[in-house]
């Protein structure tokens, strides 16, 4: 990457800083696959750098608004965003360095009960003031004051209809988007505020142990959406859920609803990556049916 790019970052990290920042070490980061990551050092203090295609810039915008999202709420600690935008055909994102260690003997049941805190947020509607992406996959966050209608039309059918385009079209797939209300008997969510891609990879513990998240994904939706994602993939320590449950007791049929809000995910990694998700979204689709 030419020298203008730096340049160019170092000037709108100063002007949005009212702090003069001059780039003195450049350090590659593993862990992204979509973007570009690097630690720029300056004399007194360091950022955290992604980059992209010019193009990309709109999903830089979408994680700084997640970002500046939970940011203000005063529970999960997430990356400030300082500033993105656009230089040498390259777009890019600068957020808060925050220096990784390990986690204290405490520090996931903070994590949950920080998390419950976030979901205890009373919010007007399910959805978002805009879209965004999960992974690459645009995600549709049109307002709904309902959340069955919303995860149908903007989860389950959108991700369907992408990957019957993909090549795989899900068997009983309009059977299981008409038998959504069985699933909520008893149980009407209110609208939380989500990470929206809370899982053991967007989780990280700072020196002191403290527990911050990242790459969010943010939207207003059913809670059990952020506990069912990190559980889809390997799933948090214990602690975490004991914590969670103690400030925010999950309701009755949870362990049904997660299937359900993991076939989301799982059609979208279908479509992201191809099989063996088809086969796993339709054997999770024929367990579902079978609660029906």
């Amino acid at each position: 990457m030419s020298g203008a790019f730096y340049q160019a970052v170092e000037a709108t990290v100063s002007q949005t800083t009212s702090r003069s920042f001059q780039i003195v070490n450049r350090t590659s980061l593993a862990g992204g696959c979509i973007s570009k990551a690097e630690r720029l050092d300056g004399s007194d203090r360091s950022y955290f750098l992604k980059r992209n295609t010019e193009s990309f810039l709109i999903h830089f915008e979408e994680e700084q608004a997640a970002l500046d999202e939970l940011n203000g709420t005063g529970t999960i600690r997430v990356p400030e965003p300082i500033c993105s935008g656009t230089a040498e055909n390259q777009s890019y994102l600068v957020l808060e360095f925050i220096s990784s260690g390990r986690p204290a003997e405490t520090s996931w049941e903070r994590l949950g009960e920080q998390l419950a805190q976030l979901h205890q947020s009373i919010l007007p509607h399910f959805g978002w003031h805009r879209d965004n992406t999960i992974g690459a996959t645009k995600q549709i966050n049109s307002v709904s004051d309902d959340w069955i209608s919303f995860f149908r039309n903007r989860r389950l059918l959108h991700q369907m209809d992408l990957a019957q385009k993909n090549g795989f079209k899900l068997k009983n797939g309009p059977q299981l988007l008409t038998s959504l209300s069985s699933f909520f008997d008893g149980y009407s969510p209110s609208p939380s505020r989500l990470h929206g891609d809370l899982w053991s990879g967007n989780v990280g513990f700072d020196t002191n142990g403290a527990p911050f998240a990242f790459d969010p994904c943010c939207y207003y939706g059913d809670r059990e959406t952020d506990l069912a994602l990190n559980e889809f993939f390997g799933g948090f320590h214990p602690k975490f859920y004991a914590a969670y449950n103690e400030a925010y007791p999950l309701d009755q049929g949870y362990a049904q609803r997660k299937i359900l809000y993991n076939l989301y995910h799982c059609l979208n990694h279908f479509n992201l990556f191809g099989s063996p998700y088809d086969s796993q979204s339709q054997s999770m689709t024929n367990q579902l049916l079978k609660f029906v």
